[in-house]
């Protein structure tokens, strides 16, 4: 899957955020970092919604662009 990520460079480094998945940040002190680090955090972001999902019924819609 591909995740729409935004970027906020500073003297610091770069947070990097999710738009599509509420709350999913992280940062690093590269850019190249900080997608490696928002790779890890969207998979277990992923995870958390997986296991909250279990017993549920879930459904999967398509969304035109």
């Amino acid at each position: 899957m591909k995740y729409r990520v935004v970027l906020d460079g500073s003297e610091e480094g770069f947070a990097v955020s999710v738009p599509g998945l509420p709350g999913c940040h992280s940062q690093g002190a590269t850019e190249e970092e900080a997608l490696a680090n928002i790779t890890n955090a969207i998979s277990e972001y992923l995870d958390v919604v997986a296991d909250l999902s279990r017993n549920k019924t879930v459904r999967e819609v398509e969304v035109g662009a």
